[in-house]
């Protein structure tokens, strides 16, 4: 996985997905793309904490803009050539390249984005396809397809306007400009900002965090808390039940 510009690795119930390629701020590729879609798909079932991060100063500065003209990067060809191909078969590498970011938010893992420097673009979108942010204060998001004449396209934004309301999310694509730590934690797409040299040490306090809880009523909760916005309030009534029938059982059959 190291060639394709990643450290993925597995230790117990922590997965860890590191971008590597600090040379050029962590550009990203189709090819790595193609990578995190089956590292998420091969998951073990004991995973449940999966953290991602940058290597060096930046988390991601997003699509690698070599990919942007009209030469191939590593194997990838350039995106632009997906223009002239037939619409189902762009439909089809959008939806390969979509799920190296979608699998973050299943219910079975709670993943969490480390983020120092710029996230821009895919960056950005790959820390809103995690569940929590953990910024630096240096920190600094920009969603920057629009200003390529593209759109986010890797499922960042659902969760974008989850997170800070239709009307800023418009503005903060449209324009393109940069959200600041110090914003991103006011506007809701920070969980949290610690300095620099505390964020290793708070991600990993937070997996630990993570870690207590049954396995079970964190995932349970997770699925309860992703399709509350489109379940009426009848029905995310009936869904609690339901979740909490198969947590009591469960539990029940632990002291039988």
């Amino acid at each position: 996985m190291e060639n394709n510009g990643l450290r993925l690795t597995v230790d117990g119930p922590v997965a860890r997905v590191v971008l590597d390629r600090p040379e050029v701020r962590n550009a990203q590729t189709p090819r790595m793309w193609r990578a995190l879609a089956e590292f998420g798909a091969s998951l073990p079932a004991d995973v449940r904490v999966v953290v991602v991060s940058g290597e060096g100063p930046s988390f991601s500065a997003g699509l690698d803009r070599a990919l942007m003209t009209a030469e191939p990067v590593e194997g990838d060809e350039p995106l632009l050539a997906l223009g002239t191909k037939p619409v189902d078969e762009v439909y089809q590498t959008i939806s390969e390249i979509q799920a190296g970011f979608s699998w973050l938010r299943k219910p079975e893992i709670i993943s969490i984005a480390a983020v120092q420097g710029h996230a821009v673009g895919a960056g950005f979108q790959l820390a809103l396809a995690c569940d929590l942010r953990v910024l630096a204060p240096d920190a600094k998001f920009s969603m920057r397809e629009p200003a390529l004449g593209l759109v986010p396209d890797l499922g960042g934004t659902q969760p974008l306007v989850q997170l800070v309301g239709y009307s800023r999310a418009l503005e903060i694509c449209a324009t393109s400009r940069w959200v600041e730590a110090a914003e991103a934690k006011e506007i809701g797409l920070a969980n949290i900002v610690v300095p620099a040299e505390e964020l290793e040490g708070t991600v990993k306090d937070l997996t630990d965090a993570l870690l207590t809880p049954l396995v079970g009523a964190i995932r349970e909760t997770k699925a309860l808390l992703l399709g509350a916005a489109d379940r009426s309030y009848e029905e995310q009534l009936k869904a609690e039940r339901e979740a909490q029938q198969r947590r009591l059982a469960e539990l029940a059959s632990y002291l039988g």
